[in-house]
């Protein structure tokens, strides 16, 4: 098999039509295909690590952290921005598409045998565990795809459970309340683990002493961000632990939120290696952190960032960061895009849409987008008057940068289908 039979491998067993609540959730598809496969996400110890928002930097400062201390650190995260590649890391860099070509071919191998069909994300996360595994990595830091419980990944027994916050979403297939989220996401800690928690809310507390774990963290608590102030390309921060307290520390990420993450990730490899982290350890690991399509700067004259916010709570985060962190002296012009299942008026209300001189609605390159002409109706609704809408992302993108002046400055959000397509776009072009 090579990489392109992979891939059609792979939209062979995808679906985007299944919407609504779980009736029936079940890892038991996962738990075989591992099981025909010897197992592979046995062989070696896991960070495990869900939330609402900030599981992927949170996942990324962690990779970064525990490489700084020489171990070869595997990371599974999703969705990908431009390449499916990216999903799965050795130390960073993307599987080679001929590892991924030949790892989908196993799975394949044991859908056969087995009379297991698995889903689109199954097949990936077998792919990741079966290629870590190949490749002796000494840890993998695992990302949640959805919720915790019955997600694909939870077939993993966690060295460290770690849980950044909790929301409202993915409400079709949990919740109506932040508890039964709580519930969800608290279920991929097992009694061995240590469970990280970086929500404060304590309206909570009940729901985190019902789950299983060997130690409970808890930010506010036992750990916390002392210091967590803008800089020059980043915050900077004083992160007070159980263990330790790391002063003046940069981390190249934009965003108050991003200290918060930053806690929860030294708090979690101190306890995946059971001690304190040295401090120039701590800040090598960080200066190497790099998170694409997380407000990200790709341009200048005009000011042109992208970022990944996919929910109303993420959505409101970058908007913060975008009208707080930024002197943006000419006007504002917001591109965005959404998919099905987002309430479109609060993704634009979160977004501060009302706030931007410009809004260019688009649609994202996905079968469950929301079309940009329904975005321009509902921004209308919301007051907003300079609106236009183009079909494509690349579209918007070259709309809002001929119409931006030099003092302007442009945000692209809205969902990580938009960013992963506006940063090919703009990588191209700027």
């Amino acid at each position: 098999m090579d990489f392109d039979e992979a891939l059609a491998y792979l939209d062979d067993h995808a679906s985007y039509d299944k919407t609504g609540r779980v009736d029936a959730p079940s890892i038991d598809n996962i738990t075989k295909l591992m099981y025909a496969m010897a197992d592979p996400h046995t062989s070696y110890p896991v960070v495990h690590v869900t939330g609402t928002n900030g599981k992927g930097s949170t996942t990324q400062i962690v990779t970064k952290l525990l490489m700084a201390h020489g171990l070869k650190v595997g990371t599974y995260t999703s969705p990908h921005l431009e390449h499916l590649t990216e999903r799965i890391c050795r130390n960073g860099e993307p599987i080679d598409p001929q590892d991924f070509a030949d790892a989908v071919a196993a799975v394949a191998e044991v859908e056969v045998l087995s009379g297991v069909r698995p889903t689109y994300f199954e097949i990936m996360t077998a792919v990741a565990f079966r290629y870590f595994a190949d490749e002796a990595v000494d840890v993998a830091v695992i990302e949640v795809g959805m919720l915790g419980r019955w997600d694909a990944t939870n077939v993993v027994r966690s060295e460290v459970a770690v849980i950044t916050n909790i929301d409202l979403d993915h409400t079709e297939f949990a919740g109506p309340s932040l508890e039964d989220i709580a519930r969800e996401k608290m279920g991929i800690s097992k009694a061995d683990s240590t469970l990280i928690v970086g929500d404060e809310n304590s309206d909570l507390d009940p729901v985190w002493s019902q789950a299983s774990f060997n130690k409970l963290v808890r930010r506010g608590l036992d750990f916390e961000c002392l210091e967590n102030n803008l800089s020059v390309g980043g915050r900077s921060l004083t992160i007070r632990t159980p263990r330790a307290t790391y002063v003046d520390l940069h981390l190249p990420l934009h965003g108050h939120h991003q200290g918060f993450n930053a806690s929860v990730a030294v708090c979690a490899v101190e306890e995946f290696f059971d001690g304190p982290l040295h401090e120039d350890v701590v800040r090598e690991g960080f200066a190497a952190v790099d998170m694409p399509g997380r407000f990200e700067v790709m341009g200048h004259q005009p000011l042109v960032i992208i970022d990944g916010a996919h929910n109303p709570a993420g959505a409101d985060v970058c908007s913060q960061v975008f009208f707080d962190d930024f002197a943006i002296v000419g006007r504002r012009i917001l591109v965005v895009g959404a998919l099905k299942g987002r309430d479109p008026q609060e993704m634009l209300l979160a977004l501060q849409a009302n706030e931007f001189d410009m809004i260019v609605c688009c649609t994202a390159p996905s079968p469950r987008a929301i079309d940009g002409s329904v975005l321009a109706s509902t921004a209308l609704a919301l007051g907003c008057s300079d609106i236009e809408t183009c079909q494509t992302v690349e579209e918007a993108c070259d709309r809002a940068r001929s119409l931006a002046g030099e003092d302007d400055a442009v945000l692209i959000a809205g969902s990580l289908y938009v960013v992963g397509s506006a940063r090919s776009h703009l990588r191209r072009i700027l």
